[in-house]
């Protein structure tokens, strides 16, 4: 899982290994939502705090289609 608060171009190989991802910034058009797309995996974006509430170790799932991330 890739939990980040935006991503760019040079995080894409990350994509490539990612369940999901979940950003704090972003919208449809982002970096993570086009890339995400391509690779087909889930993301979730405007996910607040998501770097401070989620860490290491976690269990997270993320629903892409209802925007929401469980614990």
């Amino acid at each position: 899982m890739l939990i980040a608060r935006t991503t760019t171009p040079v995080w894409t190989p990350l994509f490539n290994i990612a369940a999901g991802v979940v950003t704090e910034v972003g919208g449809p058009f982002s970096h993570a939502a086009i890339v995400a797309r391509e690779f087909g995996i889930p993301l979730v974006s405007g996910a607040i705090d998501a770097t401070r509430v989620i860490t290491n170790g976690n269990t997270v799932v993320v629903d892409g289609s209802g925007g929401v991330v469980e614990l």
